[in-house]
């Protein structure tokens, strides 16, 4: 994460209680391996996924609103404690709704981790929109954050830092560790 983060994007990063990952060109670098038998295989970074496990110990709820569907986005979720996964949304918006109404938050308290243009929609009602580095060029245009790293390389890990800074929680938990 960049140490020159501007204060209005960290003001909104204090509000977050929930963060909503896409996950291919996100939590993963969007590349998709299938193998003869066409059983689908996705790459992770292992430390998103640590820096989602220390989000979620400040208190701040994750979700993961995917277009595809995937056994292995599954099980990593799972792994992750991810309770909130949405699969096969072709209208992302559609599980965004159900999931703010679920948790009884206000917009302005998600964030929204996206790469590509099924993201918009969420991305332009949160009070965080966040793109990583290497989404579509309009993506980046709508997001009031963008990654230094691009998805699947520790995109996630920069913005659950951010959140966790913002909210005076990292220190603690990095503190945590020694």
């Amino acid at each position: 994460m960049s140490e020159s983060v501007p204060q209005e994007v960290l003001a909104r990063a204090a509000r977050v209680r929930l963060v909503i990952f896409d996950v291919d060109g996100v939590l993963t670098d969007g590349r998709l391996f299938f193998d003869q038998d066409g059983r689908e295989y996705k790459s992770f970074h292992a430390r998103d996924g640590h820096g989602i496990k220390l989000l979620q110990r400040t208190g701040v709820a994750t979700a993961v609103i995917s277009g595809r569907r995937s056994q292995s986005v599954a099980l990593r979720m799972e792994s992750l404690g991810i309770r909130h996964i949405f699969q096969g949304c072709e209208n992302k918006l559609e599980a965004f709704d159900q999931l703010r109404l679920e948790l009884a938050l206000a917009p302005d308290e998600i964030a929204h981790v996206g790469d590509d243009l099924l993201d918009l929609p969420i991305m332009r009602r949160v009070g965080l929109a966040v793109a990583v580095a290497d989404a579509h060029f309009s993506i980046r245009q709508h997001a009031h954050w963008i990654t230094a790293n691009p998805g699947g390389a520790g995109a996630a890990r920069e913005v659950c830092d951010l959140i966790m800074k913002a909210q005076d929680t990292l220190q603690g938990v990095i503190e945590s560790h020694f």
